[in-house]
């Protein structure tokens, strides 16, 4: 039997079979993921914000899981909050511009299937800033336009439905000829191929015809296997950042212009306060100080292009965060924001009550701190930031909370330890805040890291895999070990007035390399007391402070 038309129940239905599509199809999606500039697999995005999809749906009660409306609103705000990726965010526009039409219609004939493919390509070309043709957007735009030109000739649901499929396949087979790295690598768009399994699951749903078979499985010239990662760099930006943002409406084209000086392939979607933002870039600090600029980032996910290794567990989990024991209930308490199994031992040892992940490329949200604040056995409440870029997060704390918030503007981890020494749990937060703050500012801060792209400073060109020492916010050192950064940023640093060094080594440090620093301190400077803790902090193998 054919229907003419699907209702809420069967629109539920095609969006558990579209989910099963792109389960079924993940790993050849995966091995067509060549995107301009290189991102997570297209498989599992797709796949992930579609499971995202149906959990929502499964949500819904039993007196609202057969209203349109119902279903349409789960099926737009499970896309959103789900979506992972380019190809996940662009998805969920693709869903919320069906979902919108569909709403208002109360039913999908062939009409307003066509309406709402003609919505949904509308949507996804508003998300992306630098729309790219030969990509999923044209697939997409391709589909409505033979939709449109269906229903406009009297077609019904399965004539607009296979319409829109056929013109959608032969745009699919274009997209080489319109994107060349797809030509290249010998493949077509895994975003395209992806939305065409949505036509498909329509079919299925209006004749019960069966889910293509996904092809057998062969790597394409120039793509690498899902777990291939291989050891050439790809060009382009090295991170995608992706977060939501709750913020205004009127907001969100400022917001996009700053992240249009800061990288590519921004896709910020949404609406009513809350938006699903993207973006490819180098400056992972200014991609999410941005976002605090016009309101609340949260659920940070940060992934590197290069490695292609997702690191954003460091923002969205707090370190122990379900054994970590608070303690006692004190007057005043303190958290603080680090990463490294080593800094957290350090830091509870020293009265910290609840430690946040993030720090130098991973910044948790307002909503990551104020969770430790709630959890904390404490009326008053100092945080720690220990990195200049969450301090402007950390100060929102305050008006989301009943407690009494202070932020200490702690720049690093070693600043971070010094203002402990004035902590007094007995105290307010204020009257901690003076004493904190003032012991933090006697420390000269200092970090060891690698370069990850080429640039400039003002000690000389740096290239990709210098060490960088690095102080008050620039480079100070450009050196070819991390012996001579550090050796080298602890000469700029360190005078005779100093009388302590403390070095905490990273997840990277080699035990040779920090005796040689230490047994070099020695020798310069005497009389000076040196302490070495085992940090564990990835990305930067030595933070320093100098007292």
């Amino acid at each position: 039997v054919t229907a003419t038309s699907l209702d809420a129940g069967a629109l539920r239905a095609l969006m558990g079979t579209f989910r099963d599509a792109l389960t079924m199809h993940r790993e050849v999606l995966n091995l067509l993921n060549v995107y301009p500039v290189p991102d997570g697999d297209t498989g599992s995005n797709m796949a992930m914000t579609a499971d995202s999809v149906v959990a929502e749906l499964d949500s819904l009660d039993d007196g609202t899981a057969a209203e349109m409306a119902q279903v349409t609103v789960a099926i737009s705000h499970g896309s959103l909050m789900g979506a992972r990726g380019n190809s996940g965010v662009i998805l969920s526009q693709v869903l919320r511009g069906l979902s919108g039409v569909f709403a208002d219609a109360g039913a999908v004939d062939g009409r307003v299937l066509a309406d709402g493919l003609a919505a949904a390509s509308t949507a996804a070309y508003a998300a992306v800033m630098r729309p790219v043709e030969g990509t999923i957007l044209t697939v997409v735009r391709e589909s409505a336009v033979a939709a449109v030109a269906a229903a406009d000739s009297g077609g019904d649901l399965l004539v607009v439905a296979e319409s829109a499929r056929a013109v959608g396949g032969e745009s699919l087979a274009r997209t080489p000829d319109l994107l060349p790295v797809l030509a290249d690598a010998g493949v077509v768009d895994a975003g395209g191929s992806g939305f065409l399994l949505l036509l498909d699951a329509v079919l299925t749903a209006v004749d019960g015809r069966p889910l293509p078979d996904p092809p057998e499985l062969v790597t394409p010239v120039g793509a690498a296997r899902p777990d291939d990662h291989g050891t050439d760099r790809p060009e382009g930006t090295r991170y995608e950042v992706m977060f939501f943002l709750d913020a205004p409406d009127g907001a969100v084209e400022g917001f996009k212009e700053a992240w249009a000086a800061l990288g590519d392939s921004i896709v910020v979607v949404g609406g009513d306060g809350v938006w699903n933002c993207h973006v490819h870039t180098d400056d992972i600090g200014g991609a999410v100080e941005a976002g605090i600029s016009v309101g609340r980032p949260h659920r940070i996910r940060v992934t590197d292009l290069f490695e292609e290794v997702e690191e954003q567990a460091w923002v969205r989990d707090q370190i122990s965060a379900n054994a970590e024991d608070v303690g006692d209930p004190v007057p005043c308490a303190v958290v603080a924001v680090a990463n490294g199994a080593g800094i957290r031992d350090i830091f509870h040892s020293l009265g910290v009550r609840r430690v946040v992940a993030g720090g130098q490329s991973m910044n948790p949200s307002t909503a990551d701190l104020l969770a430790a604040v709630e959890a904390v056995p404490a009326d008053e409440v100092v945080i720690l930031p220990n990195n200049g870029n969450i301090i402007a997060a950390a100060t929102q704390v305050d008006a989301q909370t009943s407690k009494t918030v202070r932020v200490v503007p702690t720049r690093g981890i070693t600043e971070g330890f010094a203002s402990l020494l004035e902590y007094d749990p007995r105290g307010t937060a204020e009257d901690n805040l003076a004493g904190m703050a003032a012991a933090a500012d006697g420390v000269v801060a200092g970090e060891v890291t690698v370069a990850v792209r080429d640039s400039g400073s003002d000690v000389g060109d740096i290239v990709e895999g210098d060490h960088l020492g690095l102080s008050g916010g620039r480079v100070r050192v450009v050196a070819g070990s991390a012996f001579d950064a550090t050796t080298g940023l602890l000469a700029d640093l360190v005078d005779d007035s100093h009388e302590i060094v403390t070095v905490i080594a990273g997840a990277d440090a080699v035990e040779a390399t920090t005796a040689a620093i230490v047994s070099w301190l020695e020798a310069e400077h005497p009389g000076i007391e040196v302490e070495v803790h085992e940090g564990g902090q990835p990305l930067y193998p030595y933070f320093l402070g100098v007292e």
